[in-house]
């Protein structure tokens, strides 16, 4: 009975437009007087618990990095490097778009930040070459998504927050899946784009293929000191945040020189936004995975699945598809904080590593977010391309498919997942 008032609050607020964070109280507070224990006090006290972590510090700091990249003319430079190395080959620009997604996604680990700043800069070059621009802006979106695989994640710190479990194995077991991810893309995308009559690019010689290594050294340094300090314990996950932020500053505002004093204000004001969204969404979920252990809806759902918890492969199998359901409504950190403390305990009583289901259900989750029918970041790419989103899902196809497979191969063979993370901890 818990079960269903929680998913009938829940669903029913959001169909008639309430926001994510807001339903999530609703939620607790439709199970709370279910239970007889209506108190106000709770919804408050629960919501300052869930934003008083020093873990969740991390947020604000890799949103501001994210910010400051973009905005001082990290990405561009990033682009620009890959474009000269590898811009001159048939399909080579999609090749750019992945490489860039993937030094993108250790530096800011935000999909919508990522996809928007490939899609401004890239879509006018493939546009002009000559390419199939729908599938271009696929290719986009799909990259787009490594970005919360490899760390530094935002959507790693939640989940690690909202579970329990440790962020720097979760940065950690996430490299090679997503490095798998871009290679995926990568033969994706040659595979459909071969038979394309494009303009190649000009094959650039060495010199201007250093200048451009010299030039973005700076920026791809960066994931090199997050991504370091943390394996080598220099850093704690939310002292990389900092340093991450910090470095991105000095480099945009003293070395790059685009990003000048007048401009910070902007950048810190849209980095607070967004900050602001995330952290009262993580404060809103706290109240109901409160109501949710207290109300025992863990147990009910174990009831239901239990002649799965001695087949973890099957169990894992399910929880996927659920996840991939919720992925296509929701955005990433809401079907987080929704799902977790849910199947958390479940997915411990069935002996599977919460590392590795952490790594799944992230990828899972984003693999939602370019899915029809919402596909948060298909809109995201369809508005900076200025694709209709109709073809964005056309093009897209390919690389939801090769994603897709890709995630069941990891449930299938889940040391793909685990072997690499023994040899990285």
């Amino acid at each position: 009975m818990t079960i269903f008032i929680f998913l009938s609050v829940l669903v029913g607020t959001m169909a008639i437009g309430v926001p994510v964070a807001f339903a999530l109280i609703f939620c607790g507070l439709a199970l709370m007087v279910f239970m007889g224990m209506t108190d106000p006090q709770i919804v408050a006290a629960k919501m300052v618990a869930g934003a008083d972590s020093f873990t969740l510090l991390a947020v604000p700091f890799f949103l501001l990095a994210g910010e400051v990249m973009n905005a001082g003319g990290l990405s561009r430079r990033i682009v620009h490097f890959a474009v000269t190395g590898v811009g001159h080959v048939r399909g080579g620009l999609g090749v750019v778009t992945i490489f860039a997604a993937i030094i993108m996604a250790s530096l800011s680990g935000s999909p919508s930040a990522d996809t928007a700043a490939l899609a401004a800069i890239l879509i006018p070059m493939m546009r002009d070459a000559g390419y199939n621009v729908p599938r271009a802006a696929g290719l986009m979106a799909a990259g787009g998504i490594i970005a919360p695989v490899i760390p530094p994640s935002i959507a790693f710190i939640i989940f690690g927050v909202a579970a329990n479990v440790s962020i720097t194995g979760l940065f950690m077991a996430g490299i090679v899946p997503g490095l798998i991810m871009a290679v995926a893309l990568t033969i994706s995308w040659l595979l459909v784009s071969r038979k394309e009559e494009v303009e190649l690019l000009p094959r650039q010689p060495w010199s201007k293929k250093l200048v451009a290594a010299r030039e973005a050294g700076w920026a791809l340094f960066m994931p090199v000191i997050v991504i370091g300090g943390i394996r080598f314990g220099v850093f704690t996950p939310t002292e990389a945040a900092i340093a991450a932020a910090v470095y991105a500053l000095f480099v945009g505002t003293v070395i790059y020189k685009e990003l000048p004093i007048r401009a910070l204000y902007g950048v810190f004001l849209q980095a607070a936004k967004t900050t602001s969204v995330v952290l009262f969404l993580i404060a809103s979920a706290m109240v109901s995975a409160y109501l949710i252990t207290l109300a025992n809806i863990p147990a009910e759902l174990n009831s239901v699945i239990q002649p799965l918890i001695d087949k973890p492969k099957l169990l894992m199998l399910l929880l996927m598809l659920l996840v991939l359901l919720m992925g296509t409504a929701l955005d990433l950190s809401a079907s987080v904080l929704i799902l977790t403390p849910v199947v958390m305990p479940i997915i411990k009583q069935a002996g599977i590593d919460p590392i590795y289901f952490g790594v799944m259900f992230i990828m899972n989750a984003c693999i939602g977010m370019i899915t029809p029918p919402v596909g948060i970041v298909l809109n995201v790419v369809s508005g900076v391309a200025r694709v209709p989103m109709g073809q964005v899902i056309k093009g897209i196809f390919p690389f939801l498919v090769a994603e897709t497979i890709l995630l069941f191969v990891f449930v299938a063979f889940p040391e793909l997942v685990l072997v690499p993370l023994s040899v990285l901890r």
